[in-house]
């Protein structure tokens, strides 16, 4: 039996956890096997996400503790697993659509958004969302672009310009 005090340390881990996260998934992972856990597992490491199975009490005193959270009870029910996402909150969501995809046993009964819960039905729409690096090279983008314009039409400019003095060169010379 789990003591009071380990409970505490349990609950100080997941705030610590949670402290910082840009994302927070929460799974059900009933029925899954220890392969396909330890699987899941590693597409986590890879992408440097935090992965905690609790129980739904300590999960549910860890988001209090943190504050601004309003995580529903119907998402704290049976088995749940917690995936923390710190640099990209929708890194996470891509990892989980692909692998729900392989294997149906997982699901995810909601995604906590920089504070905003979503149903666990919508990992579609948040996985099809950009990534923050995906953002960042869009805006990069779209800013160089006029640059590259307007260096464009001073060339074509600098080269009108270069062509009419060498044809009043030509004139000049016959």
């Amino acid at each position: 039996m789990v003591t009071k005090q380990q409970k505490t340390e349990m609950v100080a881990e997941l705030v610590e956890l949670l402290n910082g996260a840009q994302g927070v998934y929460l799974l059900n992972f009933n029925r899954v096997s220890v392969k396909e856990d330890r699987e899941l597992r590693a597409e986590f490491k890879k992408a440097e996400i935090k992965y905690r199975v609790a129980k739904n009490t300590l999960i549910k005193r860890a988001f209090e503790a943190i504050g601004g959270y309003d995580i529903p009870e119907q998402y704290l029910k049976g088995q749940t697993g917690l995936v923390i996402g710190y640099a990209d909150p929708i890194a996470p969501a891509k990892i989980l659509k692909d692998y729900t995809k392989k294997n149906e046993k997982v699901q995810v009964k909601a995604a906590v958004i920089e504070k905003q819960v979503y149903d666990g039905s919508k990992l579609a729409q948040v996985a099809s969302l950009p990534t923050r690096p995906e953002l960042i090279a869009g805006i990069l983008g779209s800013l160089e672009a006029p640059i590259s314009g307007i260096v464009g039409s001073i060339n074509a400019v600098m080269r009108d310009l270069a062509s009419v003095i060498e044809e009043a060169a030509k004139k000049r010379a016959a």
